[in-house]
């Protein structure tokens, strides 16, 4: 199996099943002398550990990670990153009953169509816990983009019908929920409503919604790796999400021109605002920020925005219509344990993949012009 890779300079491979010994992922390109340790990488796991609440899977696993390679005396070698996290509490017995099964909303089907054959227990490289690669790579970029002053984060926007409008937002209250929302009022009203989904044996999605600051001008590129493009690439490669905007995203198609440009305009060397970069002692600033940060696939230097669309976990105890592998009609009705909703433990994947992505190109910015190359090497 092809394209279990990400990124081009510090490029990011996950590895393993949900029902194997472990999951993990391999880092190449870290930079030497980034402090790292495993307590770094363990705060971003623990926010995607099942178990955190009732609205989470009560598959009881620690999601401990070990650093196996590339860090020595708690800095960064420059060598391969192998970090490690053991499966603990694998029910492979939970999955038996639908070896034969192709369960709706999953990966059952195509996987069996490509390769001839599946690992039914858990869905295998398709299950969910294939992120904590993901997120375990996302806590080193995110080390390492703190090291240069760029903030990421991420929280759930939307969970079903409840939504957090922007005026609403308290960012404070995002760690004091269990649904990650930034606005506590609103999280117990999705909570009632997850509740009531509950006792139908059914589930829900919702929208996690992602800022990234400190961002300078220029990351990506013009054409087709476009900073857009990439940032797309790597959220919709979460299983999960089944859209990605950015900015205002679908809303410009309703907009004018007028309406939708950002103007520009300067002030003499300052912080703060909507900051797009400086030039000749003069701060450049947007006036708005409907394009979320990006320009013609570069980055303009104000706040990237980004929205991920989370589809309802399909792994739902309502009895449903299915076929087998001889492609008999049947029905399905999936036992074990599973999330009735998937946003708040895909928060920190999204807000993960997007740090690695600008970590990836913020290094492949290093060479876009003469001049920070001569910078690198210490030459006039």
């Amino acid at each position: 199996m092809s394209g279990s890779s990400f990124g081009t300079l510090f490029r990011i491979t996950t590895w393993g099943e949900s029902h194997g010994p472990g999951i993990g992922v391999v880092i190449d390109g870290c930079p030497a002398g980034l402090p790292l340790s495993e307590q770094d990488i363990q705060a971003f796991l623990d926010r995607r550990r099942p178990g955190q609440s009732k609205y989470t899977t009560k598959r009881n696993e620690s999601d401990s990670v070990e650093i196996l390679s590339g860090v020595f005396e708690g800095r960064t070698t420059g060598t391969p990153i192998s970090l490690l996290v053991r499966n603990q509490d694998q029910r492979s017995r939970d999955y038996g009953t639908i070896a034969s099964l192709f369960r709706p909303g999953h990966a059952d089907y195509t996987f069996d169509r490509k390769y001839g054959f599946r690992d039914y227990r858990g869905g295998g490289r398709s299950s969910g816990r294939e992120t904590i690669g993901r997120v375990a790579a996302g806590a080193v970029a995110s080390r390492l983009l703190k090291e240069l002053g760029i903030t990421i984060l991420a929280y759930a926007k939307a969970i079903g019908p409840f939504t957090v409008e922007e005026a609403d937002y308290h960012y404070a209250e995002i760690k004091e929920n269990s649904l990650y929302m930034p606005n506590n009022t609103v999280a117990e009203q999705a909570g009632n409503y997850i509740s009531s989904l509950m006792e139908a044996k059914d589930s829900c999605g919702g929208i996690i919604e992602c800022i990234a600051d400190g961002l300078p001008a220029g990351l990506g590129d013009p054409v087709f790796d476009k900073l857009d493009a990439l940032l797309a690439q790597a959220v919709m490669s979460i299983g999960a999400v089944k859209g990605v905007e950015i900015g205002d995203g679908f809303r410009v198609s309703a907009s004018a021109g007028s309406e939708n440009n950002d103007s520009f305009f300067s002030e003499p060397n300052c912080t703060g605002g909507t900051a797009a970069g400086t030039d000749e002692g003069r701060t450049i600033f947007k006036k708005t920020n409907h394009a979320g940060g990006i320009l013609g696939g570069m980055s303009d230097g104000s706040r990237l925005i980004l929205r991920a669309a989370v589809k309802p976990t399909p792994s739902i105890a309502k009895t449903q219509q299915t076929v087998d592998i001889h492609a008999e009609n049947t029905e399905i009705t999936i036992h074990g344990r599973h999330d009735p909703v998937i946003v708040p433990r895909a928060v920190v994947v999204v807000e993960s993949m997007i740090a690695v992505t600008l970590a990836d190109l913020l290094l492949k910015n290093m060479t876009s012009r003469l001049d920070l190359v001569k910078k690198v090497y210490d030459r006039p």
